[in-house]
């Protein structure tokens, strides 16, 4: 992926803070610092427009949200959560961020998406061949689809700096386990409340999942085999011993000593 960015360009920011909502508290437990992530999108380029795409629920706890969002330069469009008789839930903004996406493309020279959602892979190929547009994509890599990752120009993964974009987030030794547990987790799917994924998606899954059970048999095989080599040459050291003939203690002869007899000298005479 190769991207220019210079001061001219006219930079077009689209959130889909739903998407990112569900990624970092599934992966980190946290909240987005999304006053850093528009920083970062924009650059030293000229910002046109910035918007999030968020749901509202009935109690209503998102107007602070909606107000912090407010404040630092990003406008909110916002969607009621659908909840239909069997229980099910649907709340998306997928077709609204690509309408508005096409609808302001003329008048930019960059689109920066942030969001994994692999669904907006047609929006990034209809938005560089159609409208002669960069996009770029911010969002964790863990969470984001290769395939998307592979069509933007330029790609920033939030992972990699982590105190940057999420909030009240400290640095723990165990941070990459619990990472990798979460990640696990959300192979599922990190959509609450939104559209079954789509077959491409589910593919990408099934793969993931398929990579990290191999991965997975070939450690284990790995470790019992170094734990049966261990005890087998714990119990070969063992019976070497026993076998081993302990050294006989060498027999000096003993010598009898010599019992010294007085002679006398006789003379003839």
């Amino acid at each position: 992926m190769t991207a220019i960015k210079h001061k001219g360009q006219r930079v077009g920011v689209f959130i889909d803070a739903q998407n990112l909502y569900h990624s970092a508290k599934n992966l980190y437990g946290r909240r987005v610092n999304f006053g850093n992530i528009l920083e970062t999108a924009v650059g030293d380029r000229t910002l046109i427009r910035a918007l999030a795409y968020v749901i509202t629920t009935e109690s209503g706890e998102e107007s602070e949200f909606f107000e912090a969002l407010s404040k630092q330069g990003i406008e909110t469009k916002a969607k009621d959560l659908q909840i239909f008789l069997g229980g099910a839930k649907k709340a998306d903004w997928d077709v609204g961020l690509a309408i508005d996406a096409v609808k302001a493309a003329p008048k930019l020279d960059t689109v920066v998406l942030v969001s994994g959602d692999g669904d907006f892979i047609p929006l990034v190929e209809y938005l560089q061949h159609n409208e002669g547009c960069q996009v770029e994509v911010i969002s964790f890599a863990k969470s984001s689809s290769a395939k998307l990752i592979d069509a933007c120009d330029d790609f920033v993964d939030m992972s990699e700096d982590l105190s940057r974009y999420l909030l009240n987030y400290r640095y723990k030794r165990n941070t990459r386990k619990n990472t990798q547990i979460a990640a696990e987790k959300i192979d599922t799917s990190i959509k609450d409340n939104q559209e079954p994924q789509t077959p491409e998606e589910k593919q990408e899954i099934a793969d993931a999942k398929r990579k990290r059970v191999t991965k997975n048999v070939q450690v284990k095989k790995t470790q019992d085999n170094a734990t049966t080599q261990k005890k087998a040459t714990v119990v070969k050291s063992k019976i070497a011993k026993k076998k081993t003939p302990k050294k006989e203690e060498s027999k000096k002869p003993v010598q009898k000593k010599k019992k010294q007899t007085g002679g006398v000298t006789i003379r003839k005479a």
